[in-house]
C-alpha cells in the first residue's frame, strides 16, 4: 500500500485526477455574431429543481469572458466519433469552427452537429476557485436523443476511450 503524502505535487495531482474517467463536452456561445467554444471535461449536474449544470474553466481563458458577456452557453456532449472536434476546440487561437457543422439553439448558442445531446443554458452564477472559475448554468432547453447511435466520448488516463473497449471484458 502506498503511503499518503501531505505535499501535493501538481504533476502527481494531475496524474491522480487522470484516473477518473470523464465525458467530453464543448461549451459554446456567440458574442457579437462570433461563435465561441472550448473543450471541457469538467461538466456535471448540480440541481434538478431548478435544472442547473456546471462546468469549470481556467480563470485566464480567452473564450470565457466573451461567453460571460453573452450571458448564455450551450453544452455539447460529444459522441465517441468526435475526438477530432474535442481536439479542434482544445486549441487556443485559429478558427476552431472550420469544417464544423452547427446550428443555433433556442437561446442563440451554437450546437455542434453530431453531438449526442446538448443543454442550452443561461449563466446562473460564477464562483472563483483557485486557478479556475466554476460556472453554473440554468438549463432552458435541451435535446435528448431517443436512442443515440453512438456512445459518449470519454477521457481516461490521458487518452480518449470508449465504453465498447471494455464491454467485452
Amino acid at each position: 500500500m502506498t503511503r499518503p503524502t501531505s505535499v501535493i505535487e501538481p504533476l502527481n495531482f494531475r496524474e491522480a485526477l487522470g484516473h477518473y474517467a470523464s465525458g467530453i463536452t464543448v461549451i459554446t456561445s456567440q458574442a457579437d455574431g462570433e461563435p465561441l467554444g472550448f473543450t471541457c471535461q469538467s461538466f456535471y449536474s448540480v440541481s434538478m429543481t431548478p435544472p442547473l449544470v456546471s462546468f469549470s474553466v481556467m480563470a485566464n481563458s480567452y473564450s470565457y469572458p466573451k461567453i460571460r458577456r453573452a450571458g448564455r452557453f450551450a453544452v455539447n456532449v460529444l459522441s465517441g466519433e468526435q475526438a477530432h472536434i474535442s481536439n479542434q476546440f482544445a486549441r487556443q487561437g485559429g478558427d476552431k469552427w472550420q469544417g464544423v457543422e452547427w446550428q443555433t439553439s433556442p437561446l442563440g448558442n451554437p450546437v455542434i452537429g453530431g453531438s449526442l445531446h446538448w443543454f442550452d443554458c443561461e449563466i446562473h452564477a460564477e464562483h472563483a476557485a483557485g486557478d479556475h472559475l466554476i460556472v453554473i448554468g440554468e438549463v432552458k432547453a435541451l435535446n435528448l436523443q431517443d436512442a443515440p447511435a453512438s456512445e459518449p466520448l470519454l477521457y481516461f488516463k490521458g487518452q480518449y476511450r470508449s465504453l465498447a473497449e471494455h464491454s467485452a471484458a
